[in-house]
């Protein structure tokens, strides 16, 4: 999906480098922040409309199935009655009844997994904006402590208190800074995160399930 792709570029931005180009990096994380909660909501949404869908689908698959049984019943009042010609009419509506129900009812688990796919990718979504409103404002708060360094140590030099061991922490408080964003960067586009390692397993687990319950399946008619 597209959107999904879009909020994937938010989450593979480089922090560190949109704040060195910034004029201000405050106003740009917080955008930041703003349009990945954007991102969220159109997610949402599709989610909404996914689950609208499949809730049609389902509809319509429980009425072919009514058609079906209800066209069997009226076949089955005709061979009562002798008249083979209605008998084979209804039958052959019957069949077409039973066809369009197993088109929706494949249609009805597709739209089932593409539900899960959305539901899926909103709570990875939800996860990352929260980690994402966190390496924020730790970034924020570093930039003003870095500020606030920095227009200290200009007072120093108008003033003509300026010495060496105030540079020395001041380079040592841009370096804890540096190292504090790429840390916070590294963190937030980590591909292989927590919850996915999780989320694999789940997966394996599902699928081992669903294997042993095919197995017990065949063994019964076997």
């Amino acid at each position: 999906m597209a959107l999904l792709e879009r909020v994937g570029t938010l989450l593979r931005a480089n922090l560190n480098d949109l704040i060195e180009k910034a004029e201000d990096p405050e106003k740009l994380l917080k955008q930041l922040v703003l349009d990945m909660e954007n991102q969220l909501m159109q997610v949402k949404t599709q989610v909404a409309i996914a689950l609208a869908d499949e809730h049609l689908l389902e509809k319509k698959h429980q009425e072919h199935e009514t058609s079906e049984a209800e066209w069997k019943r009226k076949a089955e009042m005709a061979v009562r009655k002798g008249d083979d010609a209605l008998a084979r009419a209804a039958l052959e509506r019957s069949l077409s009844a039973r066809s369009m129900a197993t088109g929706f009812a494949q249609q009805m688990e597709d739209q089932k997994a593409e539900v899960e796919t959305l539901k899926t990718a909103l709570r990875h979504l939800e996860q990352k904006l929260q980690e994402t409103r966190s390496r924020c404002d730790l970034m924020i708060a570093e930039h003003r402590r870095v500020r606030a360094v920095g227009r200290a140590q200009r007072a120093r030099e108008i003033i003509g208190t300026k010495d060496r061991s105030a540079d020395l922490q001041r380079m040592k408080a841009r370096i804890g800074g540096a190292d504090a964003r790429n840390q916070a960067s590294r963190e937030l586009t980590d591909e292989g995160s927590l919850e996915d390692r999780f989320a694999a397993l789940e997966r394996e687990d599902q699928i081992d399930a669903l294997l042993q319950n095919l197995k017990e399946q065949h063994a019964k008619t076997a």
